[in-house]
C-alpha cells in the first residue's frame, strides 16, 4: 500500500475531529478573555482586538511593541470554517442516509460565512431628528469626514468629501472637483479644543478662522459605550498661486468656516460621516410614557413620515421597541430620545447578509431533524422485522 502523500495528510488533519475540538476550546478562550477585557478597553476596542483580528497581542504598559500571544476571532473562525468544509468533503459522502449531516454542516458553514460578511459589509449609523425635521442621511458615530461645500444655487450645493482614512494619512489631497489642494498638517482621532492661555504658552492652532484663537490637544481614543471620539484636523489650503493659510477643523466647532478663492466661497467643516438615501425621513411626533410615579420609561415611539420623490411614495410609520422600520435595505430601530421629549434618536443598520443566520439555523435544524428521522425509521423497521 502506498503511503499517504503530503496533501492527503494535510487534508486529513484539516478534516480531523481533534482540530474541531481545539478550535472550539480556543473560541471559548477568546470569548471569555474578550468579555473580561471589555471592562477596561470598552466594547469597541475589545471587539477589534479580540474578535476582529487574527491574533491577540500583548505588551508591557507604555511600551511601543507588542507580541501575539493568542489566536484572534478571525483566525479561529477561519480555521473552523476550513475544518468544516474539509470534513464535509472527506468524511461524509453525500448519500441519502447522511443527508441530514450534510444539511447541518452546510448550515454551520453558512453561519460562519454570514458572521464574516456581517462584519465586513454591515453599516451602523444614527439618525437624530427633532419634531418636524426631515433628513435624507444618517451619521456614523465613530467616523468623520471633511466636507468642502460650495453653494451652486438657491437649493443646490457642490459637496466634496474627504474620508477619515485619508485624513489620518496626513498628506496632500487634491480632489479633481476642487481648484485647490488640501494638505492635512495634523489629524487627531480624538481631541479637545480650548482657548489659549498664557500659562500654556502654546501657539494658536491655525492662521485662519476660529483656529487663530484656539489650541487643540490630542486625547486617548474613547472606547466606552456612552462616549465617542471628537476628531480634529489642521489643514492647509494650497492653490497654484500659493498657500491661503491653515484652518482648525473639529467636531467641537459646530459651524462651518469660510474661505474665498477666485471669487468663489467655500465652507469647510469636519463632521460625522454621512450615509445618504434617496428618500427623506421626517419626525411627525415623538411619544414618551413612564410608569406612574416614577421616571422609568414605559413606552417611547416615533411616528415618522417616509417621503420618496422618485416614486411619489408618502406614508407614515410608527417605530417603537421591537418594531423597527425596514425599508430599502436599511432597518431603523428606536434607540433613544432627547431630554425634552421632542426629539428622537434612531439607529440605522444596513446589513446585506441579515437573512444568512436565519437560513443557516433553518438548515441546521432541518438537518438534525432529518438525521433523527432516518435513525428513528431504521430503529422502528428493525423492531417490526424482529
Amino acid at each position: 500500500m502506498m503511503p499517504p502523500s503530503f496533501l492527503d495528510r494535510v487534508v486529513r488533519f484539516l478534516a480531523s475531529i481533534r482540530l474541531t475540538a481545539v478550535c472550539l476550546v480556543l473560541a471559548l478562550g477568546v470569548v471569555f478573555w474578550g468579555t473580561l477585557a471589555q471592562v477596561e478597553m470598552g466594547l469597541y476596542r475589545a471587539q477589534h482586538e479580540f474578535f476582529r483580528s487574527l491574533f491577540i497581542y500583548w505588551g508591557p504598559a507604555r511600551a511601543a511593541w507588542r507580541i501575539p500571544v493568542f489566536p484572534g476571532g478571525y483566525l479561529v473562525g477561519g480555521v473552523l470554517l476550513v475544518n468544516l468544509i474539509a470534513a464535509l468533503g472527506k468524511r461524509f459522502a453525500l448519500t441519502p442516509k447522511r443527508l441530514g449531516l450534510w444539511l447541518a454542516h452546510v448550515g454551520l458553514i453558512l453561519l460562519l460565512l454570514g458572521q464574516l460578511l456581517s462584519d465586513l459589509l454591515s453599516q451602523e449609523s444614527t439618525l437624530h431628528l427633532r419634531e418636524g425635521q426631515a433628513r435624507n442621511y444618517s451619521e456614523a458615530e465613530r467616523e468623520t469626514e471633511l466636507a468642502v461645500v460650495e453653494a451652486a444655487g438657491a437649493d443646490t450645493d457642490n459637496v466634496v468629501v474627504i474620508p477619515q482614512r485619508l485624513l489620518a494619512q496626513e498628506k496632500t489631497i487634491a480632489p479633481g472637483r476642487l481648484p485647490f489642494a488640501v494638505r492635512v498638517r495634523k489629524f487627531f482621532a480624538n481631541s479637545e479644543v480650548a482657548e489659549p492661555t498664557a500659562a500654556a504658552a502654546q501657539p494658536a492652532a491655525a492662521t485662519q478662522g476660529i483656529g487663530r484663537h484656539a489650541i487643540v490637544r490630542g486625547l486617548a481614543r474613547a472606547t466606552a459605550m456612552n462616549t465617542r471620539d471628537v476628531p480634529s484636523a489642521v489643514v492647509e489650503i494650497e492653490t497654484p498661486q500659493g498657500s491661503l493659510g491653515t484652518w482648525l477643523l473639529s467636531e467641537f466647532i459646530g459651524e462651518p468656516q469660510s474661505l474665498v478663492w477666485s471669487n468663489r466661497t467655500y465652507q469647510l467643516t469636519l463632521r460625522p460621516r454621512r450615509y445618504y438615501t434617496p428618500y427623506h425621513v421626517q419626525l411627525v411626533r415623538f411619544q414618551h410614557e413612564v410608569y406612574p410615579g416614577t421616571d422609568i420609561p414605559r413606552h417611547f415611539s416615533s411616528r415618522v413620515r417616509l417621503s420618496r420623490a422618485d416614486t411619489g411614495e408618502q406614508r407614515e410609520v410608527l417605530i417603537y421597541m421591537n418594531n423597527p422600520l425596514r425599508y430599502a435595505g436599511a432597518t431603523y430601530y428606536q434607540s433613544g430620545f432627547d431630554p425634552d421629549n421632542h426629539g428622537t434618536i434612531l439607529q440605522v443598520v444596513r446589513n446585506p447578509s441579515w437573512l444568512t443566520p436565519y437560513l443557516a439555523c433553518a438548515l441546521v435544524g432541518a438537518g438534525l431533524l432529518i438525521q433523527f428521522a432516518i435513525h428513528l425509521w431504521g430503529f422502528v423497521f428493525k423492531r417490526r422485522t424482529a
